[in-house]
């Protein structure tokens, strides 16, 4: 399972302003699945369905109270299953469909509330998604995946939420909780698992890309020994997809599974809780000429 956080940019994740833009653009397929003749999904929340996309610009751009004018009102969130993941959640698009919904509404909200720390439930998360059935740039056969738009204050506008702070379960100083990823990568995993009886090869598994990707080579032989233990009718019949090899964190950012390829920097904000995570300097090569 493939979670990523879209950076906040100028264009369609510009999030200190409305979510007019984002909300249009997760709309930008149905029409040619309109005119095709196929069905669309509407948006989506943790009850209801059918919901009008202007009732969600009107929700999300109403629940910023006491945010400053530069400050994000939004985060987006993708969550993109594998191939083989969508198996088994359906042999039809509509199947995997109302099974995305399932997940998202009793695996990734929960487990998305719980890791601020601040004793929140589903119920204190504003969100709305919207299911896409294809994906720009993949071969894959089965692309569908979900598009959330979650607001920075939680239902009663009191309380701001930032799952791009660095802050992890903080006691002590201004800011308390925080927001764990890592954490919430593996929870989403563990609970994708537990709902769908989906029997997950280690290589499959978020810990394996993680340590392969950013462990010690004491690390990374101690997985490579599990992976020999393991039984071998749970091992992988197939090459991981583009998806799957994505799941690994880089060292010291974790803004999603995919963030190893240097994609997830947010930008700098003015709220407190949220600190962006800088990218290294690219060192400048010397320009070489001959010499007289």
């Amino acid at each position: 399972m493939n979670i990523d956080f879209p950076p906040p940019s100028k264009g369609t994740y510009n999030n200190a302003g409305s979510s007019r833009k984002l909300c249009n653009y997760m709309e930008h397929e149905d029409l040619e699945r309109m005119e095709k003749g196929i069905y669309t999904e509407d948006f989506f929340n943790l009850t209801d369905d059918n919901i009008y996309k202007s009732q969600v610009i009107k929700d999300i751009d109403s629940n910023i109270g006491q945010l400053l004018k530069k400050d994000a009102k939004f985060y987006a969130i993708h969550v993109s299953p594998s191939e083989k993941e969508l198996g088994a959640m359906g042999n039809t698009e509509q199947e995997q469909a109302e099974a995305m919904k399932r997940y998202i509404r009793e695996v990734v909200i929960p487990e998305y509330a719980k890791n601020f720390n601040k004793g929140l439930s589903a119920e204190d998360i504003k969100f709305y998604g919207k299911i896409h059935f294809s994906r720009d740039r993949s071969s894959n056969e089965l692309n569908m995946h979900c598009h959330l738009i979650v607001s920075r204050k939680d239902q009663s506008n009191k309380k701001k939420l930032s799952p791009l702070t660095n802050h992890k379960n903080t006691k002590k100083g201004a800011i308390t909780g925080g927001f764990d990823r890592k954490n919430l990568f593996r929870q989403a995993e563990q609970g994708f698992d537990r709902l769908f009886g989906y029997n997950r090869p280690l290589t499959e598994s978020f810990e394996y890309y993680n340590t392969m990707k950013n462990g010690s080579i004491s690390e990374q032989i101690k997985m490579q020994e599990k992976v020999i233990r393991q039984p071998q009718n749970s091992l992988p019949n197939t090459i991981p997809d583009e998806r799957e090899k994505k799941q690994a964190v880089s060292h010291g950012s974790d803004l999603g599974l995919s963030s190893v390829l240097g994609i997830l920097t947010p930008t700098p904000s003015n709220s407190d809780e949220e600190q962006p995570i800088k990218r290294p300097k690219k060192k400048k090569i010397p320009k070489r000429g001959f010499r007289r």
